[in-house]
């Protein structure tokens, strides 16, 4: 009874359209989650992830739940995430893809996942890293280990969100350092994300990871642009 007093009070609505969610829907109602743009890649081992980074860093497996276009469905679902506090599309994005990754043997090996990292101002500043809880439903999904504390970032970046592709790729001031590498030491590795666009940052975190001794990584991400 007090729970449906309280949804009455205050109605909880779709994260996308804002219309209010009926008893068995959660954090989208059910058109939108229909008008989601699903990849399937690591259903029909579909290389378009993979292909973002060849000549560029050695990824064994790579995939992307939704796919992102500009004033689309997933852009207003990540502003949410990103923007206005709701870790809890994180948790509903992680439950879907662990759901699915957990199937597929190559994941099933997943020693260690790590998300990319925020700067601790910025993470200061935001109260969270936008993929903690990303991550956290992964782990869960493959029995493995959730790792935020190995892979540092040491500069604090301005937003990437009014940059254009070639200012993406072409800022090289991200940078990322190892702390206690040998956590990583033999180690298959997924590698998180919220999006990838050029794949720069993500390009960035491998470059430092494979300074470990023998780390195989793949990749995991809620959307690919």
């Amino acid at each position: 009874m007090l729970s449906s007093l309280i949804d009455l009070i205050f109605p909880k609505v779709c994260y996308t359209c804002t219309s209010i969610l009926n008893d068995n829907e959660q954090y989208l109602c059910t058109h939108c989650r229909h008008l989601l743009p699903v990849t399937d890649y690591h259903k029909t081992n579909d290389l378009t992830v993979e292909k973002v980074f060849y000549g560029r860093a050695k990824v064994a497996r790579a995939t992307a739940l939704l796919r992102f276009t500009k004033k689309g469905i997933v852009q207003k679902l990540l502003h949410q995430l990103k923007y206005k506090g709701h870790e809890d599309i994180g948790i509903f994005l992680g439950d879907w893809l662990g759901e699915e990754l957990k199937h597929i043997e190559h994941y099933t090996t997943i020693d260690l996942i790590i998300p990319v990292p925020l700067h601790k101002r910025k993470k200061r500043k935001r109260g969270y890293n936008q993929v903690e809880r990303f991550g956290e439903q992964l782990a869960l999904a493959l029995n493995t280990t959730y790792c935020d504390n190995v892979l540092l970032k040491t500069t604090d970046t301005k937003s990437q969100v009014n940059k254009n592709r070639f200012s993406r790729w072409n800022d090289k001031t991200e940078l990322f350092t190892l702390h206690n590498s040998s956590k990583l030491n033999n180690k298959h590795i997924l590698l998180i994300d919220d999006i990838i666009t050029t794949g720069a940052t993500l390009e960035a975190c491998i470059i430092e990871l494979n300074k470990a001794t023998n780390v195989k990584i793949s990749i995991a991400t809620m959307a690919i642009a």
